[in-house]
């Protein structure tokens, strides 16, 4: 394997154990397919510095885990803004306040 591919596989791993990041944003980060940085860090990276792979792979099952309450806290927010601009709510901003998208007990602890 090449020196930059193995140098690109642990810049990958140490920014998803620094920051926690999903693949998704990982890739979005390194300007990356999501194929690719997953293959980087399930793969290559095993291969090349298997403490680090463990460190990642933690990080990932927690993502892989709580994936669907996120594309229901989103859906749930989206209708949600949908409702108040039919309903006339024109005023003020629609945000919502991260413990409208997550309540804390609705996320599963983090290992």
């Amino acid at each position: 394997m090449r020196q930059e591919i193995q140098d690109r596989c642990m810049r990958l791993g140490q920014y998803i154990v620094r920051t926690g990041a999903t693949v998704r944003q990982a890739a979005e980060r390194f300007g990356m397919s999501k194929s690719s940085v997953h293959k980087d860090v399930h793969e290559r990276l095993r291969a090349i510095h298997p403490g680090l792979y463990a460190e990642v792979r933690e990080i990932l099952d927690y993502h892989h885990a709580v994936r669907h309450l996120r594309g229901g806290a989103a859906t749930r927010l989206r209708w949600k803004l949908i409702r108040q601009s039919k309903m006339g709510f024109s005023g003020g901003n629609h945000s919502l306040e991260a413990k409208e998208w997550f309540p804390p007990d609705s996320l599963p602890r983090k290992p």
